[in-house]
């Protein structure tokens, strides 16, 4: 009788092994588990509003729910969103978009993974300003393309310069990466210099320019957002603008991003999105029509909270003990520098060798929840979320002050 053949289990794909999960998303799963033990975890790592939806949003949602507009989506998005789309690009750049130059899809996240699936090979480069979003880099190496990091130190408000991302083009370059304002550091580009990195990029007509606008209301002291396909109409050929509703409107979890630019582009992507989660919620892309049509009071009430917050962080973190702290143009993050805080011993007995150290030590010591800055490819600094109450803020800075002064 011949051997039997030992079983053998079946195979994940080896594209896994190009990729982890998030830091964010893990420090976040820490976070909660141990608020699950009954730890008394302040938690400041997601990039989440902690406001409330748009009531108008919400009504809109539940009014298409009840006139049965719970149906399959166009794959591209509602025309309803889509000229809402079109009204807000208008207003808000003075850009104008034909409706098939525009796309909806699930989350802003998705609009990038869609663009990122449909134009990059194995082995194509992506260059992405650091420190920056963990996700464009997961997302490259996950279709076999290379980021290729640029960085943007604190001494230049942590923006990319035109000549360091010239350098780091090569004929093998499919995308730039730009984000503005930035997450993590919140710094945001003005429009001139934004032309500068234009005038870098005509040299390269090979290379498509991503300007990802997530956070483009988000910005505060009187600082006036630009994009790229307004500074640099001739470019507008291979720009793509991605923003959405989850962080201006607080409406994260209603899943609704939205890109805008060449129509061959935008037909590939939808082609992309086709093949994994076709359209869009129904009920979300109402919400969000009414989002970017109706009033917008609570985006100015957001602004002013968010302000007065990233205010009340970096005052707190330039008096800690070893940290210093840039002020952001924009956005709801700060990007601490702990560079003072490495070398040293914890009151808990942890030696502090790296930011992941310290963002370990803070969260299992002082049970405070951050990023470490590595994770966004920039040490020794950490991410601290201010999208959170005023008074779990404060109580995190101070237990963060407390930490500092324990450091021997």
């Amino acid at each position: 009788m011949p051997a039997l053949t030992p079983a053998r289990k079946p195979a994940l794909a080896e594209r896994l092994k190009r990729v982890q999960v998030a830091a964010s998303v893990a420090m976040t799963i820490k976070a909660r588990e141990l608020r699950a033990a009954g730890k008394d975890v302040i938690s400041l790592t997601i990039g989440e509003p902690n406001f409330d939806s748009p009531p108008h949003a919400i009504q809109a949602a539940h009014q298409a729910a009840l006139k049965g507009e719970t149906k399959y989506p166009p794959q591209d998005g509602t025309p309803a969103l889509k000229q809402a789309i079109q009204r807000k690009f208008k207003r808000d750049s003075g850009l104008d978009f034909a409706l098939d130059e525009i796309a909806v899809s699930n989350g802003g996240k998705q609009c990038i993974f869609n663009a990122v699936m449909a134009t990059v090979d194995p082995g194509d480069e992506v260059v992405i300003p650091t420190p920056s979003w963990i996700a464009y880099a997961l997302m490259t190496k996950l279709v076999g393309g290379d980021p290729v990091f640029v960085p943007c130190p604190q001494n230049n408000g942590f923006k990319p310069r035109a000549e360091d991302i010239d350098a780091a083009i090569t004929p093998k370059t499919k995308w730039l990466m730009l984000n503005n304002p930035n997450n993590p550091s919140g710094a945001a580009c003005s429009a001139d210099e934004l032309r500068a990195i234009a005038e870098v990029m005509r040299k390269h007509p090979h290379v498509w320019i991503m300007s990802d606008d997530m956070y483009e209301h988000l910005v505060f002291d009187g600082f006036q957002h630009a994009t790229m396909a307004q500074v640099a109409p001739d470019l507008r050929d291979r720009i793509l603008t991605v923003t959405g509703v989850s962080k201006t409107y607080a409406m994260t979890g209603w899943r609704i991003g939205f890109a805008a630019g060449p129509r061959d582009l935008i037909k590939a992507m939808v082609n992309m999105q086709g093949q994994a989660t076709a359209g869009v919620s129904t009920v979300g892309q109402a919400a969000a029509t009414a989002a970017l049509d109706g009033p917008q009071d609570g985006v100015a009430e957001q602004i002013a909270a968010y302000r007065r917050r990233r205010d009340i962080a970096v005052e707190m973190l330039n008096a800690c003990k070893g940290i210093s702290c840039h002020k952001p143009e924009g956005a709801f993050y700060v990007f601490p520098n702990v560079a003072g805080c490495i070398g040293h011993t914890t009151a808990g007995g942890r030696k502090l060798e790296t930011d992941q150290d310290v963002c370990l030590a803070l969260l299992e010591e002082k049970f405070v929840a951050t990023v470490h800055g590595a994770a966004y490819g920039m040490s020794p600094y950490l991410r601290v979320s201010t999208a959170v109450a005023d008074d779990a803020l404060i109580e995190g800075l101070r237990r963060i002050t407390a930490f500092c002064d324990a450091l021997r």
